[in-house]
């Protein structure tokens, strides 16, 4: 993405607030928390260190030419440079600014990935929508597929509307034929929905970050961040519980599939810092937390095995 700033700039609380409220307060998850990938309801493995290597796994290519991206608000670089705006120049999978260091630019070069990338995301968009994003990833014949979504599915108003897991995963089987029909020998590298919970702990702490949370973001997990009740608890652990079970679907689904690699629960893992989220919603990665996400897709790309 071209750069619309080198660093966002501080904003008081009134004035992000008013920003909010004039353009209006969207749900659009793809959080930026971070951490397990823990495809179990006890998962909670540090974060996979694959190194890459010159000995893929068979049928594995680690140097692709060519990367297409789906997904939600994450992979769309939502409020990383501004507030409730997209920034795909920073998108950890096919961004182009140099701070961030994208997936697609690590794997091709800076000076093919804006040539050789493409991003179908759409910020707000759940599983159910990833068909149709497969199917325009499809037309543009890439080598390298990479999906990042989830997290609306689980940030919901309340626990009742998250998607149910069994919808979750006829979605996303829906998804994987409807890629294999436009370009059946893509490869898929698919990352895990990060850990909401690790993120409301993490944001919590920030003050004007709660406040925003109160104008509608991810209800089900951010609403009454401080509410320490039975209720709230449970709440929130149905959510991490529900984030979880997805988990185990993008696992699942994905080992079906020859060429397609599943993060190990690398993102679930990652324990992001305050200076990984965006200054505005405390939600959303910054661009350092881009970077981080483009990292870790890099390693598990690149490395000789899948993440267990």
């Amino acid at each position: 993405m071209p750069e619309r700033a080198k660093r966002p700039r501080t904003r008081s609380s009134a004035a992000v607030l008013t920003a909010l409220s004039c353009v209006g307060v969207a749900v659009l998850a793809g959080c930026g928390g971070g951490a397990e990938g823990g495809v179990s309801r006890n998962a909670t493995a540090a974060t996979r260190s694959a190194s890459p290597s010159p000995s893929p796994a068979p049928g594995w290519n680690p140097r692709p030419r060519s990367v297409a991206a789906v997904g939600d608000s994450i992979t769309r670089g939502f409020d990383a440079c501004s507030v409730l705006a997209d920034c795909p120049e920073v998108s950890w999978a096919t961004g182009t600014d140099g701070a961030v260091r994208s997936l697609a630019v690590r794997l091709l070069g800076p000076g093919k990935a804006a040539n050789r990338s493409w991003n179908h995301a759409v910020s707000g968009s759940r599983m159910v929508q990833l068909p149709e994003q497969m199917a325009l990833a499809a037309k543009e014949r890439p080598e390298l597929v990479t999906v990042m979504t989830g997290a609306n599915d689980a940030c919901r108003d309340s626990v009742r509307l998250m998607t149910p897991v069994a919808d979750f995963r006829a979605s996303f089987e829906a998804s994987m034929r409807q890629l294999r029909s436009g370009a059946p020998k893509a490869q898929v590298y698919v990352s895990s929905v990060p850990d909401l919970k690790r993120l409301w702990s993490t944001g919590r702490v920030n003050e004007l970050g709660k406040k925003i949370w109160q104008l509608g973001i991810c209800q089900s997990m951010l609403a009454d961040a401080d509410d320490m009740g039975p209720a709230a608890v449970a709440r929130r652990d149905a959510v991490r519980e529900r984030v979880v079970a997805y988990n185990g679907v993008l696992r699942d689904v994905c080992a079906q599939d020859r060429l397609c690699r599943y993060d190990g629960g690398a993102v679930f893992d990652f324990r992001f810092t305050g200076t990984q989220l965006s200054p505005w919603d405390w939600f959303h990665p910054s661009r350092d937390g881009q970077a981080r996400l483009a990292e870790i897709a890099y390693r598990n790309v690149t490395a000789a095995e899948s993440p267990a």
